[in-house]
């Protein structure tokens, strides 16, 4: 799981600079008007209060979150999104995971292709690594700004899957269903994360240094950046002296 920690890390960091490029807001709209499609009651649509918790934490105005999920349930017109589900390998073998939301999937999976190909990577056909991911909620503590023996009481008490203790942060990781209600006891509880989040988790790593460390996390920073994407996932394990280089 550390390629995926190490990566979350500098998606955070990168999040204000993002922000600032209305990269953020395009992505969570774009969640938002798919999320309502199965209905725009957050009480009964568990994606949708995701998304609307999402928007809240990066201070998106109320009235851009209800015309999004408006053109989500048909009560506003709207372009026509599509989700879609990328796989493919990185430099050194590793398993990518991109998942997408377009108005035209032509253009995207040439999009897709073509970052594939300028990294090291190569698109592959579907089924072939998402076997090694899992969908499970993410919170995660910096180190020192925590009360982890007050943490793991929570966490034992409230059901939650794992606490993992990595290099620079303690990570609760809990079940889909569960992941809000923990969310809740922790803010509750006084204590502060520093991200939590529904996400793909890989099961096992791949080990990636010299030229094809570099190049997977260029892969992974091109994708991130292509707009139709909404969420890029790996199995990488890359030294922290890389990462921090690179971030």
């Amino acid at each position: 799981m550390s390629g995926h920690s190490k990566w979350a890390n500098i998606k955070h960091r990168k999040a204000a600079v993002d922000a600032k490029r209305g990269k953020i807001f395009t992505k969570i709209i774009r969640e938002l008007t798919v999320a309502a499609r199965h209905g725009g009651d957050p009480n009964t649509n568990s994606r949708l209060r995701i998304a609307i918790a999402s928007a809240k934490s990066q201070n998106m105005p109320k009235d851009t979150i209800d015309r999004a999920i408006k053109r989500g349930t048909g009560e506003l017109g709207g372009e026509e999104l599509h989700e879609i589900i990328y796989e493919g390998y990185g430099p050194g073998g590793s398993a990518v995971l991109v998942e997408v939301l377009t108005d035209n999937k032509n253009r995207t999976v040439s999009e897709i292709r073509r970052i594939f190909t300028k990294y090291g990577g190569n698109l592959g056909e579907s089924g072939c690594v998402a076997w090694t991911f899992e969908k499970r909620g993410r919170i995660a503590f910096e180190k020192g700004t925590v009360d982890e023996d007050k943490l793991f009481e929570i966490a034992l008490e409230a059901g939650a899957d794992d606490v993992k203790t990595e290099e620079n942060e303690v990570v609760v990781i809990t079940s889909t269903d569960t992941f809000e209600s923990f969310k809740s006891v922790i803010e509750e509880s006084g204590l502060r994360y520093s991200s939590a989040e529904v996400t793909m988790i890989p099961q096992n790593s791949v080990r990636i240094d010299g030229k094809e460390a570099e190049q997977m996390l260029r892969l992974m920073e091109a994708l991130e950046d292509s707009d139709d994407v909404q969420n890029v996932y790996s199995n990488f394990d890359i030294a922290e002296e890389l990462m921090q280089a690179f971030g």
